[in-house]
This record gives C-alpha cells, sequence and structure tokens, in this order.
C-alpha cells in the first residue's frame, strides 16, 4: 500500500451532498403526505406517505450493499501507535466520547498522523494516556477509520508494552466533510421541496374542502341576506347574516338541508344550534357508527323549547342559548342550555320534541 503522510482522503462531497439532499426530500414528502392523508382522510395520500419512504429506504440499502460487503471483505491493518494527545468530551453517560492524535506505525507502510474520535468508557481512560503505546486497526485505503483495539490479542498487547513508537511529523489525516453550513442548506432545500412536491400533487384533495362526493355540497341561500356555509369531511356550519334567527320559520331547516344535499344522506353525530350558527358534527363517510338523519329534527318544537327554557328555568337575565341534538349511544336528545346572570339552566327534550326535565339555577 503506498500512503502519502498526511494526505487527506478523498471523499465524494457532491454525492454526499446529493444523497442528503435526496433523503431529506422523501423525508419531507413522505411525512407531508402522511400528515395530510389524516387529516383529509385520502387513502392516495396515506399510501403515499408510508410507501414512498418505505421503497426509498429499500432501494438506498440495496445500492449501498454492495459497498458495505467490499467494504467488509477488506482485512483491516493492525499496527502500533503512539497517543499525542488526547481531549475528552464529558458528559453523563459512562462512555464520553474521545478526541484521539495519534502517530500510527505499520510494519510494511509508511507511518502517518491521524485524529479520530472514539467513545471509551471513564474507568477505562487512565489507560490511554498521552505518550502510551496502543494497538490500533484500519482498513488500509482507509486510514482515517483508524480504531484502538481495546482488547488486543497477547502478542500485540506484549508488543505494546515493551516498544517504543517515535512522533510522526506532518499534518494529520482526518476524514473530510463537507461544510456543515453547506450541507445543512442542501439538507433544508430538499425537505422543502419533498414539502412542496405533495402538496402540489394532492393540492385537489388539501384545498378542496367542498367534497361534493361526500355529500356536502352547501346549498343555495334563500334569503336575501349573506349566509357563509362552510363544509369539511366531518364539519358543516350555517353562519346568517345580521337580522335573522335560526328560531325565524323555516330557517332552522334551510340551513340543515343545505349541509345534507346529494345522494348520501350523511348522518349525525351532534348538531348544535345558536341564534345564527347551525354546526353539524357528521359521522365518518362509510363507517358503521351511532348517528341520526339531521332531518329528523322537530323543527316546528325548536322555537317552543327554547322559549319554554328561557322563561321556567329560573335563569335571571337570560342572555344566550343553544340547542344540542345528539345521539351517541341510544335514541336522538335535545338539550337547551339557557344562560344568563343568576346561572345555566337545562332543558331536556325527547326526539319529537316532548320535554323530558328541567334544571333550574
Amino acid at each position: 500500500m503506498t500512503l502519502t503522510v498526511g494526505a487527506p482522503p478523498r471523499h465524494h462531497a457532491p454525492a454526499d451532498l446529493a444523497s442528503g439532499f435526496l433523503t431529506a426530500g422523501v423525508i419531507g414528502a413522505g411525512l407531508t403526505a402522511f400528515i395530510g392523508g389524516c387529516m383529509v382522510e385520502s387513502v392516495p395520500m396515506l399510501v403515499t406517505g408510508l410507501v414512498v419512504p418505505a421503497l426509498y429506504g429499500l432501494l438506498f440499502f440495496l445500492v449501498k450493499l454492495p459497498h458495505r460487503a467490499s467494504e467488509a471483505a477488506v482485512v483491516p491493518c493492525r499496527a502500533l501507535a503512539v497517543i499525542e494527545s488526547r481531549e475528552p468530551v464529558w458528559g453523563e453517560t459512562s462512555d464520553v466520547p474521545v478526541r484521539f492524535d495519534l502517530s500510527v506505525v505499520p510494519d510494511d507502510a509508511p507511518a502517518f498522523r491521524v485524529e479520530m474520535w472514539q467513545d471509551v468508557n471513564r474507568v477505562e481512560l487512565t489507560e490511554y494516556r498521552s505518550g502510551g503505546t496502543v494497538v490500533v486497526e484500519y482498513p488500509p485505503d482507509r486510514p482515517w477509520r483508524t480504531r484502538i483495539v481495546r482488547r488486543p490479542t497477547p502478542q500485540w498487547e506484549e508488543r505494546a508494552a515493551v516498544a517504543r513508537v517515535a512522533s510522526v511529523p506532518g499534518p494529520v489525516v482526518r476524514s473530510e466533510t463537507p461544510d456543515s453550513s453547506l450541507n445543512g442548506f442542501f439538507n433544508l432545500s430538499g425537505l422543502l421541496l419533498g414539502v412542496a412536491a405533495v402538496l402540489l400533487l394532492f393540492r385537489a384533495d388539501l384545498f378542496d374542502f367542498h367534497e361534493g362526493g361526500n355529500g356536502a355540497v352547501p346549498g343555495p341561500s334563500v334569503s336575501s341576506s349573506s349566509s357563509t356555509i362552510t363544509v369539511t369531511s366531518m364539519t358543516g356550519t350555517v353562519a346568517i347574516g345580521p337580522g335573522r334567527s335560526m328560531l325565524d320559520e323555516s330557517e332552522l331547516r334551510r340551513g340543515v338541508e343545505s349541509l345534507t344535499q346529494g345522494a348520501d344522506k350523511r348522518r349525525a353525530f351532534t348538531v348544535v344550534v345558536q341564534d345564527r350558527l347551525l354546526t353539524v358534527v357528521f359521522t365518518p363517510a362509510g363507517a358503521k357508527v351511532a348517528g341520526f338523519e339531521p332531518r329528523s329534527l322537530p323543527y316546528d318544537r325548536v322555537a317552543d323549547l327554547v322559549e319554554e327554557a328561557r322563561t321556567t328555568l329560573n335563569v335571571d337575565s337570560p342572555r344566550s342559548w343553544q340547542l344540542i341534538a345528539e345521539s351517541a349511544t341510544g335514541p336522538l336528545r335535545l338539550r337547551v342550555v339557557v344562560t344568563g346572570d343568576g346561572g345555566t339552566g337545562t332543558l331536556e327534550a325527547d326526539g319529537k320534541g316532548e320535554v323530558l326535565r328541567r334544571n333550574g339555577s
């Protein structure tokens, strides 16, 4: 082996940067696709987020396999070395990283200086004093991967005990690594590019909140006043303009119908009605879970129930109210909650609007 003393090893820095850039891009794309798929319930995005990183990992392993096999087939060289200096980095663990500066003197090759890092147990640090002789091993074509042999064979241990190894002058052999700022820039660029690729590829799934396939197409407004209708895969809301109330004739019915148009009549977990806001929490599409048909609400009884709650629950100066319809485990139940200066009162009714109980303040 021909080794130039102090010559630094040559790494393929552009290849390392490209590998880091591609890996960061796959990580960014995979995480974005998986999280986005969970949010919008998109199976293609979920599959992309799981499959792409797995395929990339498998491909990376297969590409690197021949290189690893060739490195493993190389028989390492053993030699004596003298410790020029050492610098431990103290921490809370029993093994601490130590930077060694060694003069390595092989039997059949030129001597060289090398700087390397190796974890050493705190108890064994006294065995590695500056000026001491140790046994090291390294791949013949990669001397920067020199490692101290902690438990050498008896023959090498005897040689290290009696040998006198001279220091080697000249520059130190160390691994050549890309500039950390440049490496970080390429990794961040790859991560952002991966995120952007997923957002561009699945922009329709991520940014189209009016999903007609789930029966969540907003209905047309039948009033001259403005209404704001918002629909997602799990919820729908109708906010009406000033001067109107959900207690007005047919207002609540129109709001519910605008959120439940389409071929498949969506079932609901909960319907919450306030003076100018309607909120419907839908059951997941295709899921066989409990729920009720929102259009089955007793619309003609809602205004009477609210008025009865405001006047019979002993709530002083009632300021706000809300009606909650839910059917989580049993038949449909209605609950009117009234809040005022004197506290809160609740009126409960069945699915037909018949009062079951009152809980005053």
